[in-house]
């Protein structure tokens, strides 16, 4: 099969689809691989190596998109990118549709077969492609948090692990899931206070064994979360429902109740934001500020630390990227069920039932267009 990998174009995106080492494997198994000039420059992957690894170096993007079956991207396709998708088109990436009608719309017009990382499930009911990029966004949303804390960057000044004789920063993550698990990790490494709410008993129950004192472990309810915005000095939003629109966990009247030049890190933001107050931002313009409260919302952070995170989506992605090559996409989503469950578009239908919920089209079973 011929795989193409493109240059991500998206604002400060450095991630790349396919590294060096990934582009070998295909080469090895028998595949042609086109990759645009540039396209690992960002993280520390140059044409050379590209070229040492088998690929074959296109001038543009388009040139990728006109010859390539099967396009392997980070994030979603850019409208002038979805303009060259065509019928049958294979594409693979986060997508990320539910928020986002006018990339529904054009996925759709396209004709082209679309797999979205983010919805890809595994047996344990877990996401596999999403949880590496979870796990990264998590540990820079402390960072990028604490940063913003600054009063040079606009927050309260407060220093999250403080000093002897002065109280630590305040933490309050809202999920404990990946995000939430390993924002919390870096949080109580920093030896900041740390609160991290969700609903889920069975979550509630892994997290106070895994933290033990070192975190405080709460029920979410609207009285309880009232009480943990009014102290938290970093919020950080880390809720997911895959495939749909994140739900607004915190309204803007309750920004009146927190404390001036607190901040709020965003992490649901690719899938709406779970702040009502949240829109996206990018790593040139991370921030901005409503009624006091320093908003932290790039939809890509991960793209902040491009040579962590591409080798960590590679491992998780690369399996699948040489099934989809080595049997086709319909084989190869018969053949496994998890990876079906990532198909979102295909062939001018929609798949995915939260895709098609939040967005009002009717959902076509992903079994029934194979």
């Amino acid at each position: 099969m011929l795989i193409g990998v493109t240059r991500e174009i998206k604002a400060h995106e450095h991630r790349v689809g396919m590294t060096p080492e990934a582009v070998a494997e295909a080469v090895h198994r028998g595949h042609q691989v086109l990759v645009e000039t540039a396209a690992g420059d960002g993280m520390g992957a140059s044409d050379d190596v590209y070229r040492a690894a088998g690929a074959q170096i296109c001038a543009t993007a388009e040139e990728v998109f006109a010859g390539a079956e099967l396009l392997v991207k980070v994030k979603e396709p850019q409208p002038q990118e979805r303009a060259w998708l065509r019928p049958g088109q294979v594409l693979f990436s986060y997508l990320h549709l539910a928020p986002d009608a006018d990339q529904t719309r054009d996925l759709v017009a396209s004709g082209a077969v679309c797999i979205a990382y983010e919805t890809v499930t595994d047996a344990l009911g877990g996401l596999p492609l999403l949880r590496p990029m979870s796990q990264v966004a998590g540990r820079l949303a402390i960072q990028a948090g604490a940063t913003a804390l600054e009063a040079v960057h606009g927050g309260r000044g407060v220093l999250l692990g403080g000093v002897p004789g002065v109280a630590p920063g305040r933490v309050l993550i809202l999920g404990g899931g990946v995000v939430g698990f390993n924002a919390a990790q870096m949080a109580v490494g920093l030896q900041a206070d740390v609160t991290i709410m969700d609903r889920n008993p069975a979550v509630l129950d892994r997290l106070a064994a895994h933290f033990e004192s070192r975190a405080r472990v709460v029920y979410s309810n609207r009285a309880t979360l009232g009480s943990a915005l009014r102290e938290a000095d970093l919020v950080v939003g880390a809720v997911l429902i895959p495939g749909a629109t994140a739900p607004h966990l915190v309204t803007r009247a309750m920004l009146g109740e927190m404390r001036r030049g607190a901040v709020m890190v965003d992490v649901s933001i690719d899938q709406g934001g779970c702040f009502e107050t949240s829109r996206a931002t990018t790593h040139a313009q991370p921030t901005y500020v409503v009624d006091g409260i320093l908003h932290y919302c790039v939809a890509n952070i991960p793209g902040a630390v491009p040579h962590t995170s591409t080798y960590a989506l590679n491992n998780a992605t690369l399996p699948y990227v040489l099934a989809l090559a080595d049997k086709g996409w319909r084989a190869a989503l018969r053949d496994d069920p998890h990876l079906l469950d990532g198909l979102n578009v295909c062939e001018g239908q929609v798949t995915h039932a939260a895709v098609a919920e939040a967005l009002g089209y009717r959902v076509v079973p992903a079994s029934q267009v194979l």
